[in-house]
């Protein structure tokens, strides 16, 4: 953290307060001393904390050159005689926020904290979006929860090998990223990857699609016809909502895992093939085994090494982190700009259930990008009607955990004369967390 400032008591005042909540910061008394220190430390600095009246500049004149020297960090603006017309011209030119000074001091750990989460998100991204550029792998996964991370290391320990993988989860969860990735992983990775969505094809030409015929197997073949199991030769074939395979494919699939080959349409002698099976499905075999819904020894087949792709509502630690990547994304295909969220926003994003998985948060991020206003921060406006009130502060009767929570608070707020240090020990968390949950529950 910079913090610049002419006034060396109050500098050295909010310095304390800033270290106490665990941040280290970098002090200078003008503007010039300020962007040296800058030039210095851009990668380590999240926040610049800078008055407006500088001895040598002004500050929102600055913002330029911090974000030249430090294009990830968030800027707040503080001032002793604060203006709308500056105000307003710092936050277009890209400021986090403008505080007052003398009615700041509640406000300032709780804005520094936004600013700094919010400068740790786009570091993270922008780590991500170079680890995207080198193609499908585990490291450019966007993600750290436990569950994702569970899925990887089974992943990694069995892509080397060339046995079959089952990947079991929800639609829209990335079981196809999953399967490029482990294909990027082995030694198959020159070789083709071919993927099949079997819930695409109508029944009667999923058969032919993969198999191949020969010309003149049945009215319309004029020629011979080359399957997806020979495209994918050499590589991996990948099989999305395997489920949906007729029995009589199932049992030419069976035989193509045993003896890697098959026989075309039409055709009377074998085609062998070298193929990798992934498969995908959002249903649960063993029970559709049971019911006659699947071949029993094909499932079995299947089944060698099953890997779970956990579904987003067990991952909600990352929503921050998928939503901050794919507002980027829209807003380069749009040529928008738009800097970020409205904490409300990623609150109640990480709060909706999402059925739809990552798949429906990519859509409902590419919605919110087209309605909102270039150079705003998206407000909880532009998300669907779905989202509205998921967040909702909690009522008198509210006997969950989050209700209980609140009113505790709220109690100790009075108990204290909303004495917040005493509270917060009180508690046993950070002011910081503290300031965060007044504002989430409403607590004065």
């Amino acid at each position: 953290m910079l913090l610049i400032d002419d006034e060396a008591r109050l500098r050295q005042l909010l310095a304390q307060v800033l270290e106490l909540e665990g941040y280290t910061v970098l002090q200078a008394p003008d503007a010039y001393r300020g962007l040296a220190l800058l030039g210095q430390h851009a990668a380590e600095v999240l926040v610049v904390l800078s008055d407006v009246k500088l001895p040598d500049a002004h500050g929102v004149d600055l913002l330029p050159r911090f974000k030249a020297l430090a294009p990830e960090a968030e800027v707040v603006l503080l001032t002793a005689f604060g203006t709308i017309p500056d105000g307003v011209r710092a936050m277009k030119q890209g400021a986090f926020d403008y505080l007052t000074k003398g009615d700041f001091e509640q406000q300032l750990v709780v804005v520094v904290e936004r600013a700094a989460e919010k400068a740790r998100l786009r570091h993270r991204v922008a780590e991500l979006e170079k680890r995207m550029s080198q193609g499908h792998t585990f490291d450019s996964m966007i993600g750290e929860a436990p569950a994702l991370r569970r899925a990887q290391t089974l992943a990694r320990q069995v892509a080397p090998t060339d046995s079959t993988v089952l990947l079991e989860g929800p639609t829209g969860a990335g079981k196809e990223l999953f399967a490029q990735a482990l294909h990027q992983a082995s030694g198959r990775k020159t070789k083709p990857f071919v993927a099949v969505n079997c819930s695409a094809f109508p029944k009667d030409l999923l058969e032919s699609e993969l198999f191949g015929y020969k010309k003149g197997a049945f009215t319309g073949a004029l020629s011979d016809k080359k399957g997806l199991l020979e495209e994918a030769n050499g590589g991996t074939l990948f099989l999305d909502e395997i489920g949906e395979l007729e029995l009589n494919v199932q049992a030419k699939f069976l035989r193509v895992l045993e003896l890697q080959q098959f026989t075309k349409l039409g055709d009377t002698k074998p085609t062998k093939v070298d193929v990798r099976l992934v498969a995908a499905t959002n249903r649960n075999l063993k029970q559709e085994a049971a019911l006659g819904h699947f071949r029993p020894d094909l499932y079995y087949r299947l089944s060698v090494f099953t890997i779970v792709v956990p579904p987003l509502a067990d991952r909600r630690t990352d929503v921050p982190l998928l939503a901050a990547f794919f507002l980027k994304h829209f807003a380069a295909r749009l040529a928008k700009r738009l800097p970020g969220f409205e904490p409300e926003t990623l609150e109640l994003l990480q709060r909706y259930p999402w059925p739809g998985n990552v798949r429906e948060l990519k859509n409902v991020l590419e919605r919110a990008a087209i309605l909102a206003p270039a150079g705003e921060l998206l407000a909880p406006a532009y998300l669907p009607d779905e989202f509205h009130g998921v967040a909702a502060r909690p009522a008198a009767d509210d006997e969950s955990l989050r209700g209980l929570e609140a009113r505790h608070i709220q109690r100790l707020m009075g108990e204290l004369l909303g004495n917040k240090p005493e509270v917060a020990k009180r508690l046993g968390i950070g002011l910081t967390t503290l300031y965060r949950k007044l504002q989430e529950y409403g607590v004065e």
